[in-house]
């Protein structure tokens, strides 16, 4: 398969791509910084092309998409990793963290689906996957800009994904919860369930694998926010100024 992940020199992006490039896959990455992505792993993979751009940029990621598909054209799978985080939570809305946090997490995915579908839509056929969170499942204090952003890219995918059927794309929203990454390193609360960015990229590999079309993870998370969406708002509303859920603390 040809395989394209944005956000691919770090964390999750980065341990998927190995996972396929093991199994004798090709594996275009892209990041704002190359640098992260280690001079040995580059080396040891020959079907790994990395590229130098932000996602924000529309054309410079057709170019990087178009040099890597090459004369075949064929783009089998691709994932909408990159995203930015809020990091040290602040009860008081920070908007120009916002608007980058909009531009990464939302206009990133929707470059990196547009750019794909150009090459997926004529062989009818593609897996279109995009990163989303379990913040996104409801408003999380302390990170609106975040929280509103991944509900926007798990919402985004289910649509997508009813609309793309019938053309032979699978659209798949991946949801994990607190991953060890340079991103969540930024955090100044508790990351509960918090596990590690090569066993998530497995359990997500899988998920890829059976083409499922919402994937949260871990089961604990799973458990929690499917109670936090069910219950009253009012009731969501009280836990979430209690200390129970106090985020803006460790």
């Amino acid at each position: 398969m040809n395989i394209f992940i944005t956000g691919g020199t770090t964390g999750i992006g980065f341990e998927l791509a190995q996972a396929y490039l093991r199994e004798g896959h090709r594996v275009g990455i892209c990041a704002r910084d190359i640098s992260k992505c280690p001079i040995e792993v580059r080396n040891k993979y020959k079907l790994l092309k990395v590229y130098e751009l932000d996602v924000t940029d529309r054309e410079a990621l057709k170019k990087a998409v178009a040099d890597f598909v090459g004369a075949e054209k064929i783009l089998d799978m691709m994932i909408a990793n990159a995203g930015r985080s809020v990091g040290a939570k602040n009860k008081l809305p920070n908007f120009e963290v916002a608007r980058e946090i909009v531009d990464i997490n939302i206009v990133g995915v929707l470059n990196a689906f547009d750019v794909a579908v150009e090459y997926m839509l004529p062989k009818n056929h593609g897996h279109l996957v995009a990163t989303s969170s379990v913040a996104g499942l409801v408003g999380l204090p302390g990170v609106a800009a975040y929280s509103a952003s991944k509900a926007y890219v798990l919402n985004f995918c289910e649509s997508l994904g009813l609309d793309l059927a019938k053309y032979g794309i699978t659209v798949t929203a991946i949801l994990p919860g607190f991953v060890d990454t340079p991103l969540t390193k930024k955090n100044n609360h508790k990351m509960p369930f918090l596990m590690t960015a090569d066993k998530a990229a497995g359990l997500i590999k899988k998920a890829l694998d059976e083409k499922k079309s919402i994937y949260i993870f871990p089961w604990q998370m799973n458990l929690v926010m499917s109670v936090l969406r069910r219950i009253p708002r009012s009731w969501y509303r009280w836990l979430m100024k209690s200390k129970i859920f106090n985020y803006s603390e460790k």
